[in-house]
């Protein structure tokens, strides 16, 4: 069996790692299966995108179509030219496609009008937020797939409703954790440790990235503003996304905790999420590793496509309004860390059962 593994974003590299690692396990046992790794060049900052091949000890990938950015459309559309000549020049079995981003569902797109097989690795997912761009991704990319693998049972059920053959839809855990725990023990202290005086509870991690919350000056400043003061005695670090430093190149803020810092590379991101007191974010993954990590997570959103890491997880809803975050935020010093557990089969075995499926069954 040929596969053509597709990455486009930094989420896509951490799920493709131990699926490639899952295959060349079977390769070695003597199974006939192969892979050609595509990354599309969605993402291509140094830290947003080499950083984690070299990290995670993925190979250099077989092509790199290089699309880079722009619009929605523009990116979708140059992402779909340069992956169908892909597989025009280099013909596979079955093409993998992971996560949400427009890399899924453009390569997805492309291999159904080729008559490939399509694997969607996290599908079933759902928000129910059809201004997120990721839904739409999501959406299309499971109406066209042949095999489905979720992270839940919630997410199996999202595709039933959808009306998804049951056969088709395996549930197998999460393949985010099992790069977390293939890498526990590999994880490092940023560069920049000693130089805030950082040590483990004594800092909270702050991450966004959501247009609903950085694209506007005057609402991201009364954000950033409100978390400095909430945060009291604890220093705030901020890896700062690219779109957000320009935003903030234009302000004059000046805080009391909040540090930023450049973009992290996996392992020393890993080991700044593990050692802190809590993180806010308004990303949907991170909330799978706190959860995991047992750390307090607060998502600036007002919706989640991730509802175990609520429901069993350490995660908290807090919608986007400095006000709210506050009230949750302020019981939670009052009261501590709530009762959570870990979600089913986030064991770090999900790749293994993906390859043993798809080589059963192809």
């Amino acid at each position: 069996m040929k596969i053509t593994l597709v990455a486009g974003a930094r989420p896509n590299f951490i799920k493709i790692a131990p699926i490639i690692k899952a295959i060349e396990k079977k390769q070695a046992e003597g199974a006939d299966i192969s892979y050609r790794l595509v990354h599309t060049g969605q993402h291509y900052d140094k830290n947003l995108s080499d950083t984690f091949f070299e990290e995670l000890k993925i190979p250099q990938p077989d092509s790199n179509l290089e699309v880079k950015s722009g619009s929605q459309s523009v990116q979708t559309a140059a992402i779909m030219v340069t992956f169908e000549q892909e597989l025009l020049q280099n013909p596979c079995d079955l093409v993998m496609v992971v996560g949400d981003v427009n890399s899924t569902m453009a390569c997805a797109i492309v291999a159904k009008k080729l008559n490939l097989k399509v694997a969607h690795v996290e599908a079933g997912i759902r928000s129910g937020d059809m201004t997120m761009p990721e839904e739409i991704n999501r959406i299309v990319t499971d109406s066209i797939s042949d095999y489905f693998f979720t992270t839940s049972t919630w997410a199996s059920e999202n595709l039933l409703k959808y009306g998804t053959d049951s056969e088709k839809i395996h549930f197998v855990g999460n393949v985010m954790i099992d790069t977390l725990h293939q890498n526990l023990d590999r994880i490092t202290k940023p560069d920049f440790w000693n130089k805030f005086q950082l040590s483990p509870e004594n800092y909270v991690i702050l991450t966004l990235h959501r247009p609903s919350n950085v694209d506007e000056e005057q609402s991201l400043q009364k954000l950033l503003l409100g978390i400095d003061a909430l945060a009291k005695d604890k220093k705030v670090l901020f890896p700062v996304h690219p779109r957000t430093k320009a935003i903030l190149e234009n302000t004059s803020l000046n805080f009391n905790n909040i540090i930023y810092v450049e973009p992290q590379g996996y392992l020393s991101f890993m080991y700044l999420i593990k050692n802190s007191f809590a993180v806010i974010t308004d990303s949907g993954g991170i909330s799978e590793e706190t959860t995991v990590l047992g750390i307090p997570c607060f998502t600036l959103r007002e919706n989640t496509e991730r509802p175990e890491t609520q429901t069993i997880g350490t995660n908290t809803l807090v919608g986007i309004s400095i006000e709210k975050l506050e009230v949750i935020y302020n019981a939670f010093l009052l009261n501590g860390k709530r009762k959570s557990g870990i979600p089913e089969l986030w064991d770090g075995k999900a790749s293994e059962r993906i390859i043993s499926i798809l080589l059963n069954q192809c």
